[in-house]
């Protein structure tokens, strides 16, 4: 049986003068430079990438796909194809062991992953939305955090427990160092990742993330990813946020349960061939007439917060869009989900701001998009704290919009907590492990906001 020092050196250190401190301090920093030099390096490549293939910009995929012939348009999705194709056959081979999700192996393998495997599949999913793949950009540096935080777990001897942590940090890491949001990428880490806010939890989530978005700034440009006017707040949109929430809430159920369908009918053996290139020329020919489909939404979210999509087109790409995304999951393409559903919020959003504005006029249209966004990315991460202070720092916002976001994001979340247990970052997880999960954060002896020195079995030492 483990001696209570054992058991002090191998929690989460809450003082510089826990046991075994250094070590773990060290790797956060670690893990916080270097993730942040990586996501760096990833966006570049992305841009690079994107400029070379349609000829046109490398941050707005929008703009050059609608100045790229239709030919180019079904190539560069052709070479997607058989990129993603070649590129499963070669991670297959790079590890003995099967591919695993953050997600579980945070929960499930105390973190551990397969490093080469998985900064390969990074690297492809970034040559894949570079080309045009619907899918998310922040999977590839959530993963290469992950990876080096196992690297300086594995270095500094670190326990499970911290290395569980650790891993959630680094991947929270690189979501803030890839978007430059450093308060939502520690919460993410925490909330949606780890699953739990707990105070001991708190500091190296955000000094990981703190440091590997100011690494990231040195070569990412220090600016928010939306640029949207202050919108003024009114009764008409409390009103509409508490109406709505239960359709957000409903339609992340829909959007996890179909992530799920798509993540559990991926091709197998020669399949591998066949379903990108079907799926991503697909998307190449109707590309043609709807370059919005293209890539992970960012540049469309941008347009839905500004009210320059038309409602036919809107009604559309609510369709179109979330189906592009599903069925490049299903085919077998790597990549994230959290532009893809934050986009799928914002259309959702400005369409049933559409219909509000007809009995209650007066609300902007790019308000009800921003705030259909907030609330499908709480509803499908199950994050909501997280949610709201991610799309503050995306937008640059504060005051303007916070309390019916605040509003319709904890509404939507539980709303569909209630009724569906997984997010889209757990879809792949089993019945049986999303019980197991349940017991294992039911067992965990600290309380949130309660410092593990201070609480032995939930109750505080007298």
């Amino acid at each position: 049986m483990p001696t209570p020092a054992a058991k002090n050196s191998e929690a989460i250190p809450t003082t510089l003068a826990s046991p075994g401190a250094l070590r773990f301090w060290l790797a956060v920093c670690l893990i916080g430079i270097t993730t942040g030099l990586a996501a760096a390096a990833l966006t570049r490549l992305l841009e690079l990438v994107q400029h070379i293939a349609w000829r046109g910009s490398g941050t707005n995929i929008l703009a050059a796909a609608r100045g790229a012939s239709a030919s180019r348009h079904i190539a560069v999705l052709l070479a997607a194809a058989i990129l993603t194709g070649l590129g499963q056959v070669v991670l297959k081979h790079l590890s003995s062991g099967n591919g695993i999700d953050t997600t579980a192996a945070i929960w499930f393998r105390a973190g551990r992953m397969p490093a080469w495997r998985t900064l390969g599949s990074a690297v492809l999913s970034i040559f894949a939305v570079a080309l045009g793949a619907s899918m998310g950009r922040e999977g590839a540096p959530k993963q290469v955090g992950a990876v080096f935080a196992n690297v300086f777990s594995d270095t500094g001897k670190l326990s499970d427990e911290q290395r569980r942590l650790l891993v959630a940090c680094g991947a929270g890491a690189g979501m803030g160092a890839a978007y430059g949001v450093p308060l939502g990428g520690a919460l993410f880490a925490l909330e949606v990742m780890r699953g739990k806010l707990a105070l001991r939890f708190v500091l190296p989530a955000l000094l990981a993330s703190l440091i590997a978005t100011g690494i990231s700034w040195v070569a990412l440009p220090n600016a928010p990813t939306y640029i949207i006017p202050s919108f003024s707040l009114s009764a008409s949109v409390l009103v509409w946020a508490v109406v709505a929430a239960p359709i957000f809430a409903f339609a992340s159920i829909l959007y996890v349960r179909l992530v799920r369908w798509a993540d559990r009918g991926k091709p197998q053996g020669w399949q591998r061939f066949i379903a990108p290139g079907v799926v991503l020329g697909l998307l190449g020919a109707v590309s043609v007439q709807y370059p919005e489909l293209l890539g992970n939404g960012k540049d469309l979210s941008q347009l839905l917060f500004t009210n320059q999509v038309g409602l036919r087109l809107l009604l559309v790409l609510l369709l179109l869009k979330p189906l592009a995304t599903f069925l490049c999951m299903r085919s077998g393409v790597p990549g994230g989900l959290f532009t893809p559903s934050l986009t799928f919020g914002a259309l959702l959003g400005a369409a049933a701001g559409h219909a509000w504005s007809a009995m209650w006029p007066g609300v902007p249209l790019g308000f009800f998009a921003l705030l259909g966004a907030g609330a499908v990315l709480s509803a499908t991460t199950q994050g909501p704290i997280s949610a709201v202070v991610l799309m503050a720092e995306l937008t640059g916002r504060d005051r303007s919009f916070i309390l019916p976001l605040i509003l319709i994001a904890a509404l939507s979340a539980l709303i569909s907590r209630s009724i569906e247990p997984r997010s889209i970052y757990d879809a792949r997880l089993s019945d049986e492990q999303i019980a197991s999960r349940q017991k294992m954060r039911e067992q965990e002896s600290d309380q949130i906001g309660v410092p593990q020195s201070l609480s032995v079995g939930g109750k505080p030492r007298s």
